[in-house]
């Protein structure tokens, strides 16, 4: 029960990493939101995972619902401990200069501007408490990217620079922030990575990573507990790979 009687937010929780760090903070004593455009996936895990978890529809990128994101937690739970930045989107594989600028927009949306206006939100609150942990989830991308990935690649750079940055600005308010850089999983975005599934794409991608395996919800979930729990107190400002040792 590392996270008994935190509060969390955790957006895109809904399915994929979200879901799996859902399941083991509650697994481990916390009370969570589910902050998800498929809002019926939410309810749907939340009615699964029982009376500690409440579903909600968001648009990350959107400032209004990212208030009442923070607002409901807050008037449910009581408080808030814990924002888990992790909805995420990519694009197919292709050269740069063709990705099409709603693309283009789409990511900077979900990927970047949703944490300023997360951090907006739960930065004060976090102030006034003189603590709190804020995770992004990053990835391998920004730190070994791939060709044909170039805009989802830098956007995932933006996260790690932003985690560094906070944590440095926020630490002498007590305020930890870390994130982590995950491999490609078993999530809804697998396919938009490879741009095919298909056994010979799959093992081309294994053979990149030296454990032989994708990232799973469950791998996200462990180490997303650990950063955010009391026993990482002295933690922040890193970007954990989670990755099979990919990066190395």
């Amino acid at each position: 029960m590392r996270l008994n009687g935190k509060v969390a937010i955790v957006t895109g929780g809904a399915s994929g990493f979200g879901e799996g760090i859902v399941r083991k903070f509650v697994a481990e004593g916390a009370r969570v939101l589910i902050a998800d455009r498929d809002l019926a996936a939410g309810l749907h895990l939340a009615a699964l995972l029982g009376p500690a978890v409440r579903a909600l529809r968001v648009d990350v990128s959107n400032a209004a619902d990212v208030k009442i994101m923070m607002d409901a937690t807050v008037e449910h739970f009581g408080g808030l401990d814990i924002l888990v930045n992790n909805a995420g989107v990519g694009h197919m594989p292709q050269p740069l200069e063709e990705l099409a600028e709603d693309e283009f927009d789409r990511i900077v949306a979900v990927n970047m501007k949703a944490i300023y206006l997360a951090a907006r939100e739960a930065v004060p609150r976090f102030k006034t408490l003189k603590h709190g942990v804020i995770l992004n989830m990053a990835s391998t991308a920004g730190v070994s990217p791939r060709p044909n990935l170039t805009w989802y690649n830098a956007s995932k750079g933006f996260v790690i620079t932003a985690t560094r940055s906070m944590a440095v600005e926020l630490a002498p308010f007590g305020i930890r922030v870390v994130a982590l850089n995950p491999v490609a999983g078993e999530t809804p975005m697998l396919k938009t990575f490879m741009g095919e599934d298909t056994p010979a794409v799959r093992a081309k991608f294994l053979a990149s990573i030296p454990l032989g395996r994708f990232s799973t919800p469950e791998d996200l979930g462990n180490a997303a507990c650990f950063l955010c729990s009391d026993e990482a107190s002295m933690i922040t400002g890193v970007c954990m790979e989670v990755d099979g040792g990919r990066c190395i």
